[in-house]
């Protein structure tokens, strides 16, 4: 099989689908590797170390598009890309369709198989394609939070650990999986006040261990959400639905009542944001205000460290990626149930069922379209 990487072209991705290493290994395998030209120089990777590798670096994404059967990338396609689009193509990728019909019309046009990263799920639950981001954006998130209280950032003012004397930021968190989970770490760190929200008790309860009672855990409900977030200096927002549309979970009068200058977060914003103020935004203008309240909904944050994302990124897809090549996409969700679930579009119709009902639109199971 050819498969195909090109460069990203979203807004600031400077992240790449595939490093020299699985280059070497695809070859190995038997396999064709096309590498738009510079399309890991964002990740400190050359063009140099891809030949190096064995694949053959080409000068446009057109031609990547064109002559490969299997595309691997970071982001979404943008509408630039779309024209590329070509029955039988198989795309593995970051997909977030939930809040983006118009790709999803046209990969249903095109009857492009699209393989989307976050829905590739294990037997035991597990979203491996999605935790390695997670990590990064969730530990990011507080960064970038304590970064944006600063006042000549437009915030509070205020240091997110305090000083003897004067008390820390307040910090909320809602969700208590990979990306909560780190945040509440970083926050933890710093020496934040931390209030961690989620429905799951049995979660609340690990996490209370893990932390040593170092941040309070309040179990998830309208009430126990507006109150938290009205005292809050920062909240992340940090829920997840594999493949569906985030819940609004802080409505726009809990937005009203919080302090001027305070910040929100929203790590969720791939699948529409959980603030019912977000909408996304990107590195080159990554904030907004709502009722003196400033928001941070940059839908890649963790192109911001593209290096660190790229290889943890590709430590995980890589396996998934070598099974599709090697099997193609039918022999690959024969062989494996977690590849299957990662199937979002495939001959012309919608095959996750998450997608489909938060666009309210007809789902096919995969085995059916075989």
């Amino acid at each position: 099989m050819i498969i195909g990487v090109p460069k990203e072209i979203k807004d600031h991705e400077t992240r790449v689908g595939l490093v020299p290493s699985g280059v070497h290994q695809l070859r190995e395998a038997g396999h064709d590797v096309l590498v738009e030209a510079h399309a890991g120089e964002g990740s400190s990777i050359t063009d140099q170390e891809y030949a190096q590798a064995g694949a053959a670096m080409v000068e446009n994404a057109s031609e990547v598009w064109a002559k490969a059967g299997l595309v691997v990338k970071v982001k979404e396609p943008q509408p630039a890309e779309y024209a590329n689009f070509r029955p039988g193509l198989i795309l593995f990728t970051y997909l977030h369709l939930a809040p983006l019909p118009d790709l999803t019309d046209r990969l249903l046009a095109a009857r492009v198989s699209g393989v989307a990263y976050e829905t590739v799920r294990e037997t035991d639950g597990g979203l491996p394609l999605l935790t390695p981001m997670s990590e990064v954006a969730g530990r990011m998130s507080v960064q970038v939070g304590a970064q944006y209280l600063e006042r000549q950032n437009g915030g509070r003012g205020i240091l997110l650990g305090g000083v003897p004397g004067v008390p820390p930021a307040n910090v909320v968190i809602l969700g208590g999986g990979v990306v909560g989970t780190n945040a509440a770490k970083i926050a933890v760190g710093m020496g934040a006040h931390v209030i961690l929200i989620d429905r799951n008790l049995n979660r609340l309860r690990q996490l209370d261990d893990i932390f040593n009672s170092q941040l309070v855990t309040m179990a998830s409900n309208s009430w126990t959400i507006a109150e938290s977030v009205r005292t809050a200096d920062l909240v992340i927002g940090s829920v997840l639905i594999p493949g569906a549309s985030a819940p609004k979970l802080v409505r726009r009068e809990m937005i009203a009542g919080m302090k001027r200058g305070a910040v929100v977060v929203d790590v969720a914003i791939d699948q529409g944001g959980c603030f019912e103020t977000s909408h996304a935004t990107t590195h080159t203008e990554p904030v907004f205000l709502v009722d003196g309240v400033l928001h941070y909904c940059v839908s890649n944050m963790p192109a911001a460290v593209p290096h660190t994302s790229t290889f943890a990124l590709t430590n995980a897809t890589f396996p998934y990626l070598l099974e599709l090549a090697n099997h193609g996409l039918q022999g690959a969700c024969e062989r494996h149930q977690a590849i299957r679930e990662g199937v979002n579009t495939h001959n012309g119709f919608v095959t996750h069922r998450g997608v489909a009902q938060s666009q309210g639109r007809e789902w096919r199971q995969l085995a059916a379209l075989d």
